[in-house]
């Protein structure tokens, strides 16, 4: 597989009103990107079981802070590495902790999907897009309206009391005091990987089958550098991969894809890319 970066240079605006939807949506910045987007849409037009496959970035634009950026997370300095927070062996020895860093940094109620979840969830209701894989938890893609979203890492949305095993909302957690507790006692976790849990075997299955079916790949908001979750992009053996991220991507062409495949690459914000696609039903592009 070759890189191919689509040119840049003077060209119309998308952004906020280029694709408006209705309700309270997380509007895409501003970007200078006709040609990109013309070569995105013929891709598109030409696919019939696209997969996108998503990180951090993908919220971003929802205001949810990203991790490895200059503003994330995992840049705030403070006295405990946010990765020995995130971690199992954390919760287990000192959830008082876990759970205030937890309500800070990682949950966000009142995040509303963007452009990006929402033109997303429009390929699938088309008939073009035929799964989410994502590195998310925070529901977004639900959140748009998606129906096959393959969540590697779990959700901020799925809680359960370790004791009785009761299921509980986002708000049982969010809203508590101290380490969140079951009627029963039971401490409330959230059903999230943290650091040093394996990834559920029987997603990471799903999510490799839906790539080797794939005759399209979108990577967006992603470092490619969280394993085993990057690794999966090798299933993918199609003919058109688009990779769209605020910054450019290193050994793109290391992804997989068919001999000749060429991958279109995109350093820019991914909401704002994919508020200009048009979704046309198969059959019409």
């Amino acid at each position: 597989m070759t890189l191919d970066a689509a040119d840049t240079g003077p060209t119309a605006d998308t952004g906020p009103g280029a694709d408006p939807a209705t309700g309270p949506v997380a509007g895409p910045p501003r970007v200078r990107a006709r040609p990109e987007l013309a070569r995105l849409q013929a891709m598109i037009d030409a696919s019939r079981r696209i997969v996108f496959f998503g990180g951090a970035g993908v919220s971003t634009e929802s205001g949810i802070p990203d991790f490895r950026s200059a503003d994330g997370l995992y840049t705030g300095g403070g006295p405990i590495p946010p990765e020995v927070i995130l971690s199992r062996d954390f919760i287990e020895q000192r959830p008082r902790e876990f759970f205030e860093f937890y309500r800070r940094h990682v949950l966000h109620p009142d995040a509303r999907p963007n452009p990006a979840h929402l033109k997303l969830a429009e390929l699938e209701r088309a008939g073009r897009l035929d799964a989410i894989i994502t590195q998310n938890i925070d529901g977004l893609h639900q959140a748009a309206g998606s129906a096959n979203v393959i969540e590697l890492h779990g959700s901020v949305h799925r809680n359960r009391c370790r004791e009785c095993g009761r299921e509980h909302p986002l708000e049982a957690v969010y809203k508590a005091s101290g380490v969140p507790r079951c009627g029963c006692g039971g401490t409330v976790l959230p059903e999230v990987v943290l650091y040093g849990d394996p990834l559920d075997r029987d997603v990471l299955e799903a999510a490799a089958e839906a790539l080797a079916r794939a005759d399209m790949l979108i990577i967006g908001g992603t470092s490619l550098v969280v394993y085993p979750a990057a690794g999966l992009v090798g299933h993918f053996g199609g003919e058109r991969l688009a990779v769209i991220n605020k910054t450019r991507l290193d050994g793109i062409g290391r992804l997989g894809g068919r001999p000749g495949g060429r991958a279109l690459v995109i350093a820019k914000p991914i909401g704002a890319m994919l508020a200009g696609v048009q979704v046309r039903q198969p059959g019409d592009g």
